[in-house]
C-alpha cells in the first residue's frame, strides 16, 4: 500500500478526553483509523489461525462502533 497519505483531514472522536479512538480522511480519500492495538491472544490467535495472521506492516487495532458515526455514507 502506498504510505504517502498526503493531509490528514480529522473527521472525528468519540473519546471524551481528546485521546483515541480518532478518525481521519487521507487526501486520497481513504481513512485511518487511530486506536487500541490489540492484545487479547485468543483474537490475535484467531486472526493468525482463521485468517492468515498478520503480516510485520499491518496492525489489528479496535474500532469502537460509536464511532462509526463519522463515517460518511455515501
Amino acid at each position: 500500500m502506498d504510505q504517502n497519505l498526503g493531509e490528514l483531514e480529522f473527521l472525528g472522536t468519540s473519546s471524551t478526553n481528546g485521546e483515541c479512538p480518532r478518525v481521519f480522511r487521507t487526501a486520497g480519500g481513504d481513512y485511518v483509523v487511530q486506536g487500541y492495538r490489540i492484545t487479547d491472544q485468543a483474537a490475535l490467535t484467531q486472526l493468525a489461525e482463521t485468517y492468515g495472521g498478520l503480516p510485520d506492516r499491518e496492525t489489528a487495532v479496535v474500532i469502537p462502533a460509536s464511532l462509526l458515526q463519522f463515517f460518511p455514507r455515501s
